[in-house]
C-alpha cells in the first residue's frame, strides 16, 4: 500500500501543477514532444503503459519542469520507484529516441570542432598583426625623428646661411658706405655746359657707375687719360658700371641726356651744377680729376696761365687801377731789366719803354 501511495503521488503532483499552470494535455504534448497517451499513463501512475522502463524517469523529468516542478528533485524523491539511469542501454535509447536532444549534442559538438579548428588560425592571425602593428610603429617612430632631425639641420642650415649672408651683406655694406663717405666732389671749373670736378678719397680700383632714371633712354660715353672705356645707350633702369684702375688720372664723362643721367664714384652720387651763362641741360661733359695727378695739372694750368711774356725790342711796365697793384716783367734786346710798380691811385699809370 505504500508504494502504491507513492505512485499515485508522483502522478497527483503533476497533474496538480499541470492543472495550476492552466496547461491542457495539448499544451504539455506540444511543449514536451511526448505522445499525449503517455502523459495521461503518466498521470495516472501507469508507468507500465510506457514504451519502456527507461522513459520513465526521462517523460516524468520532462512533464516535471514542463509545468514548473522541478524534475531533479522529483526524480530523487521517487528515485528507487524509477528505472535506473545508469543502464547504458536506457542512456543510448533517451538519447537516440529524442530529437531534440540529438540535435543540441550535435550542435555543441559540430560547435566544439568549429572552435578547435579555428584555434590555431586566430592564434597565428593575431600573431602575425601583433608583429605588423609592431613594425608599423617602429617604423612611424623612425619617420618621425628622423623628420625632425632634418627640420632641426635645415633650421640650423638656414640660420647659419642667413647669419653668413648677414654677415657678409653688412660687411660690403659697411665697406661700400665707409668708402663712399671719404669720397668728396669739389668743383675746380665751369664753363656753360661743362664741369670739372676734383676727386679725393679714392683708393685702389674705383668703381664708375652710370644709371638712367626717369622715362626714357640716355647715350653716355666714358673715356679714361684719353682712352674710350665705354659708350653706350642705356634704358630706364638699367646701368653700366666701369672700374676705374688705380693710376687712373682723369675721366671724361659725356652725356646725352644729363637729367636722367646718374654718375655715381665709389658708391657716392655726383650732383652735377647748373650749367652757366645758358648752357644747355642735356648734353653736358663732365671731367673727373683724380688724386694729386689732378692737383699738379691744376697747378701747371695756373702757372701757364701767369707766364711772363719777352719782348726782343722792349719791356712795358703795367697800369695800375683805381684800387690794385699789378706788375710786369719785360726783357730788352741788351738784356737789362726794368720793373715799375703803380702806386694806388686814381688813374695812375706809369710806364717805361726801352729801346736801344
Amino acid at each position: 500500500m505504500s508504494d502504491e501511495k507513492d505512485n499515485l503521488t508522483i502522478g497527483k503532483k503533476l497533474h496538480d501543477a499541470q492543472m495550476a499552470k492552466g496547461y491542457t494535455l495539448d499544451d504539455l504534448q506540444k511543449n514536451t514532444k511526448i505522445q499525449k497517451r503517455y502523459l495521461i499513463a503518466i498521470e495516472d501512475n501507469d508507468f507500465d503503459a510506457l514504451p519502456g522502463d527507461f522513459y520513465v524517469r526521462a517523460f516524468v523529468k520532462q512533464y516535471a519542469d514542463s509545468v514548473g516542478l522541478d524534475g531533479s528533485e522529483l526524480l530523487s524523491q521517487f528515485d528507487t520507484k524509477l528505472p535506473d539511469t545508469e543502464d547504458p542501454e536506457y542512456v543510448d535509447r533517451v538519447n537516440d529516441d529524442n530529437p531534440e536532444t540529438r540535435s543540441a549534442q550535435r550542435k555543441v559538438e559540430e560547435r566544439n570542432d568549429k572552435l578547435r579548428r579555428y584555434i590555431p588560425i586566430i592564434s597565428v592571425s593575431v600573431v602575425v598583426l601583433i608583429i605588423l602593428i609592431a613594425i608599423w610603429v617602429a617604423a612611424a617612430r623612425s619617420t618621425r625623428n628622423t623628420a625632425k632631425t632634418q627640420i632641426e639641420t635645415s633650421k640650423v642650415s638656414v640660420s647659419g646661411d642667413k647669419s653668413s649672408s648677414s654677415k657678409a651683406s653688412s660687411s660690403k655694406k659697411a665697406k661700400t658706405t665707409k668708402k663712399a663717405k671719404g669720397i668728396t666732389f669739389k668743383k675746380v671749373t665751369a664753363s656753360g655746359s661743362n664741369l670739372t670736378y676734383r676727386v679725393t678719397g679714392t683708393s685702389g680700383t674705383t668703381p664708375l657707375k652710370i644709371s638712367v632714371t626717369g622715362s626714357g633712354s640716355a647715350w653716355t660715353s666714358v673715356s679714361a687719360d684719353g682712352t674710350s672705356l665705354w659708350q653706350a645707350s642705356l634704358t630706364s633702369g638699367n646701368s653700366h658700371t666701369i672700374s676705374l684702375p688705380s693710376s687712373t688720372n682723369t675721366v671724361t664723362i659725356n652725356t646725352g641726356n644729363a637729367e636722367a643721367t646718374r654718375i655715381t664714384v665709389g658708391g657716392k652720387k655726383l650732383t652735377l651744377a647748373a650749367p652757366l651763362n645758358g648752357g644747355s641741360t642735356q648734353v653736358r661733359v663732365v671731367t673727373l680729376q683724380f688724386g694729386k695727378s689732378s692737383s699738379s695739372a691744376s697747378t701747371s694750368s695756373s702757372s701757364s696761365s701767369a707766364t711772363t711774356g719777352a719782348s726782343t725790342t722792349s719791356s712795358t711796365t703795367g697800369t695800375t687801377g683805381t684800387t690794385g697793384t699789378s706788375s710786369t716783367t719785360g726783357t730788352d734786346t741788351t738784356g737789362n731789366t726794368n720793373a715799375t710798380t703803380g702806386s694806388t691811385g686814381t688813374n695812375n699809370n706809369t710806364g717805361t719803354t726801352n729801346g736801344y
